[in-house]
């Protein structure tokens, strides 16, 4: 595993540094690195800014087992995308909670694009386009604005900024059915 760089640090305010094609074989290694870090933390993304490489790489998997479709969520198998570029496709949005595995222990709202189109290259340098709406756009758009030095501290309603602990217990009271004032973790 590699270690998670946390907000603060500089190399996540820094634009992230294109990769040449002739750069890719050598970066199988840290790659699969990548994958095993995000896999244990748990994340669904991770960008190489976030283990403290200012390059222009991301890998990104969404479990089938978390879908929902109540939050247009599907599994997304494991992929890398290197130089990634994103277009917003449409003015529709949508609020949703956000983590960050660089911003431990908080959630907040961040208004994101409901669909976004991506052309990047894949790690063995071959295009990839990208058209992905609901959940899959938003971690798209999560884990490129990583490779802009971006935050999702800073598009977040700083109303809604809560820590993981405390989202979980009111969101589980809040949504109970009246005269239940029992507690319950949601997860």
């Amino acid at each position: 595993m590699l270690p998670i760089v946390q907000t603060g640090d500089p190399v996540l305010r820094a634009l992230a540094r294109p990769i040449s094609r002739d750069e890719l074989p050598d970066l199988a290694g840290l790659i699969a690195a990548m994958r095993d870090t995000m896999r244990a933390a748990p994340g669904v993304g991770l960008a190489a800014p976030q283990i403290g490489e200012s390059l222009q790489l991301t890998v990104i998997e969404d479990l089938p087992e978390h879908q929902d479709p109540s939050r247009e969520r599907t599994g997304v198998p494991f992929h890398v995308l290197v130089n990634p570029t994103l277009t917003v496709i449409g003015d529709e949005v949508v609020d949703a909670y956000e983590g960050c595995l660089s911003f431990s222990g908080f959630v907040m709202i961040v208004r994101r694009a409901r669909r976004v189109h991506v052309e990047a290259l894949d790690e063995n340098g071959t295009p990839v386009v990208i058209d992905a709406s609901g959940w899959y756009a938003r971690i798209l758009q999560h884990e490129i604005d990583h490779l802009n030095g971006i935050l999702c501290c800073d598009r977040m309603d700083s109303r809604t900024l809560s820590t993981t602990e405390n989202h979980q217990r009111f969101a589980a009271i809040a949504t109970k059915p009246s005269g239940d004032t029992s507690l319950t973790v949601a997860t």
